[in-house]
């Protein structure tokens, strides 16, 4: 009896480890989709910050999920979620394969696990603490978050503000802390996607990363980042607290601007050891977030036949055996 495919697998892991190339090439061998699962490239006019995939790379295969919303409009996980699994169905019935592709956890966590009612965001709470944040700093605010909700303030840094954000937010407006949201129910074997069908792209060597993390923020501001950025300030609509201008890249792009319309090189080079270290930080919790996940299939990155390794686990998937 013939095993079918999944419907979908998916390829995970943090920043600058590989995955759009290996993405390219599980598409050219086998009859898949790419979903993106990516906060950043859901945004129109943000290409260089978000390494969004080249026209010919968009051309090769069949991509969704991008250039899908204004940098002035909000994209929750919950919209990812609902969004992702009509497409997932909507490829199974063209006979292919849904391949999420992406490095935002809390997307493929909303697909894993499912997402708790949350209280919906309040625009004059996220206004008075983005007030004080700017008065006292996100580290006290995170400090305020470790009184009121320990469990959540511990796996977040001291200056993660959207999410410090959205946690005290969640605190002041239903008088519960974030935490105490989380269900804990177990995955859905049925959901729209499984934990076993995840190929994790982690590095053996944690410099290899840090080194691809640096040389790709170079090539971004080689590119015109700061243009990129001066252009979106421009449209006089968009702000600092944006879900989209905190995207890594464009934080510390932004706030450059506001202290040097015309940066000297000083300014540039404190901008890009701000942006690499903040990549840095995110690669980091990419990497706590897939470790959590005794099922996922490692393949490290960094290794010198790693997209042969992809290539084979996706295999076994794709390939129907008898």
């Amino acid at each position: 009896m013939n095993r079918p495919a999944p419907r979908s697998i998916a390829l995970a892991g943090p920043t600058a480890s590989g995955k759009t190339a290996a993405a390219l090439a599980i598409a050219a061998r086998w009859p898949v989709e790419v979903i993106s699962v990516d906060s950043a490239l859901v945004y129109r006019g943000m290409d260089i910050g978000t390494a969004k995939p080249t026209a010919a790379e968009l051309a090769a295969v069949p991509h969704h999920l991008i250039d899908i919303r204004d940098p002035a409009q909000a994209y929750s996980a919950a919209d990812f979620a609902r969004d992702a699994t009509r497409l997932i169905d909507e490829i199974a019935a063209r006979g292919r394969t849904a391949l999420l592709v992406g490095g935002t956890m809390l997307y493929f966590k909303a697909l894993l696990d499912g997402l708790d009612d949350l209280p919906a965001a309040d625009p004059a709470v996220r206004t008075q603490l983005d007030a004080r944040a700017r008065a006292e700093g996100w580290p006290a605010l995170h400090a305020e978050l470790q009184r009121v909700d320990p469990v959540t303030a511990a796996r977040l840094f001291p200056n993660d503000a959207q999410r410090i954000q959205r946690a005290l937010e969640v605190f002041q407006v239903s008088g519960r802390p974030l935490s105490s949201f989380h269900s804990g129910r177990e995955r859905d074997r049925d959901g729209p996607l499984d934990e076993a069908h995840l190929i994790s792209l982690e590095p053996s060597d944690r410099a290899w990363l840090h080194a691809r993390i640096a040389e790709r923020f170079d090539a971004m501001l080689d590119a015109g980042l700061l243009d990129e950025v001066r252009a979106l300030r421009a449209r006089g609509d968009l702000h600092a607290d944006l879900p989209s201008m905190r995207c890594v890249g464009y934080r510390q792009a932004w706030a450059a601007l506001d202290a040097h319309p015309v940066p000297d090189a000083a300014a540039l080079a404190e901008l890009r050891d701000r942006g690499v270290f903040a990549t840095r930080q995110l690669a980091k919790r990419q990497l706590t977030w897939l470790r959590s996940m005794p099922k996922r299939a490692v393949v490290p990155a960094d290794a010198p036949d790693a997209l042969e390794q992809v290539l084979a686990r996706a295999r076994t998937w794709l390939e129907v055996s008898a």
